[in-house]
């Protein structure tokens, strides 16, 4: 028996980072410099539609046909990137992201692919689909109170519009650095929607 090949997969799409979120990140990285943070790369930001996690190598062919097929009914179009907050709470902080406004699109496209997933028979989270980019993952705090006044400096932000095109299907490589985020395909929506 041949061991089966795992991939850990996630379907995504990227939000390459602005200026103006830049910013923010450097601001919140220089104030909350003595916590034990690990910030996230930001020339990998992306949104998650759905994390598949560990996922047999043969069964990633059959991901992207229902990918190609889901994407092809999606024109292209934009989010807004606007606010920051914190996961868990201000009492037991553990994420530092920022926050998507909702979108229509956006949630329509995830569903239609968790429903993609669920027809093949993938797991699906069956959790509410509240998109945000990680910023940072908090190991530890020692002033909380910093922390809340940090995020909240930016809680009503607007940061960016990002436009979205396509669709990724990513392998993430653990490594001792972090993690690497590598395409195993991109699945493009269509063009711009007709005029009104």
């Amino acid at each position: 028996m041949h061991p089966v090949k795992m991939k850990r997969v996630f379907i995504a799409v990227k939000a390459e980072p602005g200026p103006e979120l830049l910013e923010a990140v450097a601001s919140l990285k220089a104030q909350l410099a003595s916590e034990s943070i690990k910030w996230t790369e930001l020339i990998n930001a992306h949104l998650t539609l759905a994390f598949l996690g560990d996922t047999e190598e043969k069964k990633i062919k059959i991901l992207s046909e229902m990918l190609e097929k889901k994407c092809t009914g999606f024109h292209v179009f934009s989010f807004t990137i606007a606010g920051t907050g914190i996961f868990k709470n201000y009492r037991d902080p553990r994420v530092i992201w920022a926050g998507i406004k909702s979108s229509e699109q956006l949630i329509k496209l995830s569903e239609t692919i968790k429903s993609g997933l669920r027809e093949n028979d993938f797991p699906v989270e069956e959790r509410d689909f509240s998109p945000h980019l990680t910023l940072g993952r908090i190991r530890s705090i020692k002033n909380n109170q910093g922390l809340r006044r940090a995020v909240e400096r930016y809680s009503n932000a607007e940061f960016q519009t990002v436009l979205v095109k396509e669709v990724i299907l990513f392998e993430s490589i653990l490594m001792q650095t972090g993690p690497i985020y590598k395409p195993l395909g991109k699945f493009s929506l269509l063009g711009l929607p007709p005029a009104p």
